[in-house]
């Protein structure tokens, strides 16, 4: 049996995960990846941490068969992550970029070469789970959201500063604004800064989502599912239902730059 290990290099998180070639793309189960894990990014700087990784991802598992990643961290980081398992030179490391070929999908972004790796990787993962009209939206440092229709066709999207960039610019930008922390006892009007602060940056979030949805429709692409990753994700998603927007189609699903990775991996072997 084969195996397959990818590679999700973020602004913020590394992470990886690992599939045997008899599972799909498109299955849904809770447990999807035989292996994965999940470190800082600024990890790879380090050749000590590196070498933690790498030691414990090749303890941990097989050879794989192949490797694939995104990543959208820089060249140096790209450098970095090829050189984790010298003992796999003969494996060749397939990197999925923003321009990128998938069957049965485009992207019409004027250059794609400058469409970010992650949120075509996304995109692709989207597409592996449904074929309607899909809102994809990746609430991460920064908060990205992308239309991809039922003909495959991406038309573009948005890209945000994510919760944490929203409030920790109040804090630096501004003389009087502290840096907010979230609270349970969120009102819906913020009756104190903090509770403003928060609150306002999640109508932010959700506002966005909501106008991208209303975009869509002109477009005559209704949006039918709306998946939702990243690391705010949870959050986003906790107040959403909190606004009454329970209509939404939407869904919170994990890994979805790590599943397109692996969708795009399986077009090129």
């Amino acid at each position: 049996m084969s195996l397959y290990l990818f590679f999700d290099v973020g602004n913020t998180r590394l992470k990886w995960a690992a599939v045997d070639s008899n599972q799909n793309p498109s299955a849904q189960q809770k447990k999807l990846w035989a292996y994965s894990g999940s470190i800082s990014s600024k990890s790879l700087q380090s050749a000590e941490h590196r070498k933690e990784l790498a030691d414990y991802i090749a303890k941990t598992l097989p050879k794989p068969d192949a490797i694939g990643f995104s990543c959208v961290a820089g060249e140096e980081a790209i450098t970095n992550l090829k050189s984790l398992f010298p003992q796999w030179s003969d494996l060749n490391w397939q990197q999925l970029k923003g321009d990128s070929t998938f069957s049965g999908m485009r992207s019409l972004y004027q250059d794609a070469s400058k469409l970010g790796a992650d949120r075509w990787a996304a995109l692709i993962g989207a597409r592996a789970l449904s074929t309607n009209n899909t809102l994809v939206v990746n609430a991460g440092t920064a908060t990205t959201i992308d239309l991809l229709g039922s003909n495959g066709v991406h038309y573009g999207g948005w890209i945000l500063p994510g919760l944490g960039l929203m409030q920790e610019s109040l804090q630096s930008k501004t003389a009087q604004l502290p840096l907010a922390v979230r609270e349970e006892s969120q009102q819906a009007f913020g009756t104190t800064t903090n509770e403003a602060i928060i609150g306002g940056c999640d109508a932010a979030q959700i506002g966005a989502i909501h106008h991208a949805l209303l975009q869509a429709k002109k477009l005559n692409h209704p949006v039918e599912r709306i998946w939702l990753d990243g690391g705010n994700a949870k959050i986003l998603l906790a107040q959403i239902k909190k606004a009454d927007l329970q209509n939404w189609p939407i869904e919170q699903t994990e890994g979805l730059v790590l599943r397109g990775v692996w969708a795009w991996l399986l077009q090129n072997l």
